[in-house]
């Protein structure tokens, strides 16, 4: 039995979100389909470095499933890329160790959060960005940030809580940029808590849009109390960039 590595990208858009429900097109459910049309093999499950929710996408979403086909990583990517949707795509295959576990062995993921504050909204991009109709301060946001860095427990920033053994995660890197008409969040930290980077997002939307002063997200963190925070970002400016198996 081979182990096998994929890296994908998504458009989540037209998805339920990674995990394979029931009477829902999903991303697990759409690429196990292609990988047995390929492999032949009737019972196919792909592991993944963690789930997606409805509308999120990803640049490098990292999956492994074990097979016992002959074909090269090369062959398998080309080959499942011509039986997927043009929504999904695998970008890189490689074999992998026996104990090589997408989801258990990532250290690291970094998420982007891309927000349009321009004065009138892109029909092109409005599936791949939340708009703002008000300009945002993004020197406030980026110092209101400040404070998250680090190893913080981020209940006030985790939907349906307890949805995990521990609210407790390190921030390793933080920042707000602008490019234009264009703001992006990037967050990468060693685990993330359920809609935890949308929450921080829409917090420093409001610092941006000078609703609440800078120093209030500090106060929102210690709170440890997820009404006192912003409300959840839309999905679809939320992309999965990168996971990282290396410290």
């Amino acid at each position: 039995m081979r182990n096998i590595k994929l890296t994908l990208s998504y458009d989540g858009t037209d998805f339920a979100g990674w995990q394979t429900q029931p009477g829902f097109r999903t991303v697990q459910e759409t690429l196990e389909q292609a990988i047995a049309k390929l492999t032949g093999e009737p019972r196919v499950r792909v592991n993944a470095s963690g789930r997606t929710d409805t509308g999120v996408h990803a640049v490098g979403q990292v999956v492994n499933f074990r097979t016992t086909t002959v074909h090269s990583p090369e062959v398998i990517a080309r080959a499942v890329n011509a039986r997927l949707p043009a929504d999904v795509v695998v970008r890189d295959a490689a074999e992998m160790p026996e104990a090589f576990d997408a989801n258990r062995d990532a250290k690291r993921k970094l998420y982007r959060y891309v927000i349009h504050d321009g004065p009138v909204p892109s029909p092109f991009l409005r599936r791949y960005c939340t708009s703002s109709r008000h300009v945002l301060d993004v020197a406030a946001m980026r110092r209101a940030a400040e404070p998250l860095k680090g190893k913080h427990d981020f209940h006030s920033f985790e939907t349906e809580w307890p949805n995990r053994k521990t609210s407790v995660r390190t921030i390793t890197h933080l920042s707000v940029n602008r490019f234009g008409e264009y703001i992006w969040l990037d967050v990468e930290a060693d685990g993330f808590l359920y809609n935890m980077v949308r929450s921080i997002a829409g917090t420093l939307m409001n610092v941006g849009r000078g609703h609440w002063h800078e120093s209030q997200v500090a106060a929102i963190l210690q709170a440890e109390d997820r009404i006192q925070a912003g409300p959840t970002a839309p999905a679809s400016g939320l992309f999965l960039m990168r996971v990282s198996y290396e410290r």
